[in-house]
């Protein structure tokens, strides 16, 4: 199956389970960390011919996601004598599609990419898009480029391999697009049996049919905001909170996905106390949730300290804090007239 990404600009298709034999007249450098290229890499390698290939492997986690490991990254470039023709290949979860898209976009002043994603996170989320970058001491994802690749192969196959905690976090950032664009798909999520998708022990069907809805989903929306103005803001439902959470357990206590889990729970018992919600709404989504294992609290010891933190995020504009929220089940909405009254005692819940 494959889904155009209609840019006027660069556009793309993404390709699931349709990764052929590839073959290019460049060099290629293949971005990976230990574990997947062990897991992975030798079957990769059998599909692709280039010039001259090359192999950069780096430590893999939010922690790493730096600029420390990017230039680690560009040395590995540069030692390689890649040049502006060549292609950079990330084949890895998110953080390694984040730093790869990144180190593709400023090495030479951009040189074309490909994603290959290996964990259900990235196939439903970080590899389509072309939003790169990194994390620093102010906050999640604050250094980056927009930047398209030039291909993206996801392949189920790939995922039978997962732990479920990887499972259940590439789940989060389904369920968000279900909350936030397409309350048809929360149907679609209930009725998986979840105890053999966190085995992987379900058909590879599931898998792609996630896939190809997120995909199709994000592929429009990504369409009709590019850069991330208005409309795609909505795809960061929960993120406010979440990047938060990561920053204050140092990335090192919960997955990107587990993060943002908790990160929607929070931003629904806003919505509820708003009235954007009614608790039969909050309760189903805390429901599903929890029948995919994520986590939905998260304890905050300082809620002022807690609450400053969000000045940091990159959808605060003006001084003024965006809020992406569900008006109802299927809609999203961005607010920036919450008061610091409402935003603390919606907090203060999670003490």
């Amino acid at each position: 199956m494959q889904v155009e990404v209609k840019l006027k600009q660069n556009p793309y298709k993404v390709y699931i389970d349709e990764l052929e034999n590839l073959e290019f007249n460049t060099k290629v450098f293949i971005l990976s960390n230990p574990k997947i290229s062990g897991l992975h890499l030798e079957k990769l390698l059998s599909k692709i011919k280039a010039k001259e290939l090359f192999i950069g492997i780096v430590k893999d986690g939010e922690e790493y996601k730096n600029l420390a490991t990017i230039e680690e990254i560009l040395n590995q470039m540069f030692n390689s004598r890649l040049d502006r023709k060549s292609i950079l290949i990330s084949f890895g979860g998110g953080v390694i599609s984040d730093m790869g898209g990144f180190a593709a976009s400023i090495y030479q002043r951009g040189i074309e990419f490909i994603n290959i994603p290996t964990t259900l996170l990235a196939c439903v989320d970080a590899a389509v898009g072309g939003k790169t970058g990194v994390n620093n001491d102010f906050g999640k994802n604050l250094i980056g480029t927009f930047y398209q690749p030039k291909a993206v192969y996801c392949q189920s196959e790939f995922l039978k391999t997962l732990g479920s905690k990887e499972l259940s976090a590439g789940m989060a950032e389904f369920i968000k697009m279900a909350i936030i664009f397409d309350k048809n798909l929360l149907d679609f999520i209930e009725n998986i049996d979840e105890k053999s998708f966190l085995n992987a022990s379900c058909e590879n069907e599931i898998f792609t049919q996630i896939i190809a809805k997120s995909v199709q989903l994000k592929a429009k929306i990504v369409e009709l905001d590019e850069k991330e103005s208005k409309l795609r803001m909505l795809l960061n439902f929960g993120h406010t909170f979440a990047h938060v959470i990561e920053k204050f357990t140092d990335y090192k206590v919960y997955l990107h996905g587990e993060a943002v889990a908790i990160g929607m729970n929070m931003a629904n018992y806003l919505a509820c106390n708003l009235g954007f919600l009614s608790k039969h709404e909050c309760q189903r989504i805390e429901s599903i949730l929890l029948k995919f294992a994520l986590p939905i609290f998260y304890k905050i010891d300082k809620v002022e300290e807690f609450y400053e933190a969000f000045f940091m995020d990159k959808k605060s504009s003006d001084k003024k804090l965006n809020f992406i929220l569900a008006d109802s089940l299927g809609k999203g909405v961005i607010k920036d007239d919450i008061s610091k009254k409402d935003i603390i005692a919606s907090l203060k819940e999670f003490q």
